[in-house]
């Protein structure tokens, strides 16, 4: 794991430019953005232009794919501004690097996967995203996963997500000590719709445990 001073927050499946706008007021270091038609949370190319155009410099808008084609991934980039590619799915290294764009790997963690084999076959990635394993989805679902099975000696940045939430961000933080911690069902109202309220309670929290860690 990595040591770092402060824990980044991306707020994840935006859908509304004011979610944007309160992620963005909250402190949110990088904001989610899903393309992947099976999601509660996907939004179309005309919605995410004009979420793009929200966001100021300085946050990074990331788009969100699971199994894409290369091309569907190229359409999205000729009119959305990403930052960042996230893979949610069962991608190979070769296909999430082709873009010229850093590149998040995202795992779903369950006892039978060797984190570290992951790590050197995604060593491209600029980390690795980790979240729940359940069955029959790609993330989304609000559910956590044993924080133990992460190895101590990961040699990339960790992304913390899965089942996070206000009421229990800064316990993640304390045994994780993760790069950045990634949320979405956590700061909803229902899927796709933030909570302005709960995202300020989010970072708030963040903030808090990382002043006290450091």
């Amino acid at each position: 794991m990595t040591d770092f001073s402060r824990t980044r927050i991306k707020i994840c499946g935006l859908t509304r430019e004011s979610d944007v706008v309160a992620a963005v007021a909250a402190g949110a270091d990088a904001l989610g953005l899903v393309f992947y038609a099976k999601s509660p949370r996907h939004i179309d190319l005309q919605t995410a232009e004009k979420l793009a155009r929200v966001v100021p410099p300085f946050v990074s808008v990331v788009g969100l794919f699971v199994n894409p084609t290369a091309d569907e991934v190229r359409a999205v980039l000729s009119r959305v501004p990403l930052s960042v590619l996230q893979f949610h799915g069962e991608e190979s290294a070769a296909f999430c690097a082709q873009f010229g764009l850093p590149y998040l790997k995202a795992i779903r963690v369950q006892r039978e996967v060797d984190l570290l084999q992951c790590a050197t076959e995604f060593s491209g990635a600029q980390a690795l995203l980790l979240d729940a394993f359940v069955e029959g989805t790609h993330g989304g679902t609000g559910a956590a996963f044993d924080w133990q099975l992460i190895p101590a000696n990961l040699p990339l940045p960790i992304i913390l997500s899965g089942g996070l939430h206000s009421g229990n961000v800064a316990e993640a933080i304390k045994h994780v000590r993760p790069y950045a911690v990634d949320v979405s069902s956590g700061v909803e109202l229902s899927k796709g719709i933030k909570d302005a309220a709960k995202i300020a309670a989010f970072t708030n929290e963040v903030k808090r445990i990382d002043l006290q860690l450091s």
